[in-house]
């Protein structure tokens, strides 16, 4: 499992961490399919990983991360946008087509 965490991603789940968190914590990162991405996301800051969560350091952010997230995060590249119509974290999969978006008709 391989997968990038952009620097303002990176800010954005240490600033949740600062706030929410106490030393030794970590961020909790459940994907789902789902959303113009094809990824969607529940975050939380958690004392402990649960128990069907792996703990991983990336970048060296404590992660709690289940098998499921841990399989649709490969190749996948974490970011943070502010927008006017919306504020988290964005996942950009290179095998997933965008919304609005077909794939390429074959000859």
């Amino acid at each position: 499992m391989t997968f990038t965490i952009t620097r303002s991603a990176q800010r954005f789940m240490r600033l949740m961490l600062l706030a929410d968190g106490q030393q030794g914590w970590g961020f909790r990162l459940a994907v789902k399919p789902g959303g113009c991405s094809g990824l969607s996301a529940e975050v939380a800051v958690a004392p402990v990983p649960a128990a069907n969560e792996a703990a991983l350091v990336v970048d060296g952010i404590p992660l709690f991360v289940n098998a499921e997230s841990r399989i649709l995060l490969d190749g996948v590249t974490i970011d943070f946008a502010d927008t006017p119509a919306s504020t988290g974290l964005v996942f950009h999969d290179p095998k997933q087509v965008a919304c609005g978006s077909h794939a390429p008709a074959s000859a």
